[in-house]
């Protein structure tokens, strides 16, 4: 492929470093899809969906996806410790991205697949 097909050469580097600081982190992309599904959860719900992630780095993951908009962080005024968390629109609209990324695996392990069973019948013949 030639740099002038490449589909990021017009985007500049400043625009991609954006998108990884606003997504990228081990618990954000998760995040993100485990409130997609739920729409609004609190945060035990939330870290609870995700297994076995410490505190401190969840806190400020969504402290970030916050301060980014892609999330909404509300208090629950009747319980002083509940916190729920939900998709602001801007979140939202990931989503789409976040299922061509799902897409794009699956597209290259039905090829990975199909390779393997490709090997597995020409060494049985």
């Amino acid at each position: 492929m030639d740099r002038e097909d490449c589909p990021v050469q017009k985007l500049g580097y400043e625009y991609f470093e954006k998108v990884v600081n606003m997504i990228g982190g081990k618990w954000k992309m998760r995040v993100l899809y485990i409130l997609g599904l739920n729409k609004i959860l609190s945060y035990d719900e939330l870290k609870n969906a995700l297994g076995n992630v410490p505190h401190n780095k969840l806190t400020k993951q969504l402290k970030e996806l916050e301060e980014d908009a892609l999330i909404i962080r509300t208090e629950n005024s009747k319980i002083l410790t509940k916190v729920e968390y939900s998709l602001s629109k801007k979140g939202y609209d990931l989503l789409p991205m976040l299922l061509e990324m799902c897409n794009w695996v699956l597209k290259y392990e039905v090829e990975k697949f199909a390779s393997a069973e490709n090997q597995t019948h020409s060494t049985v013949n």
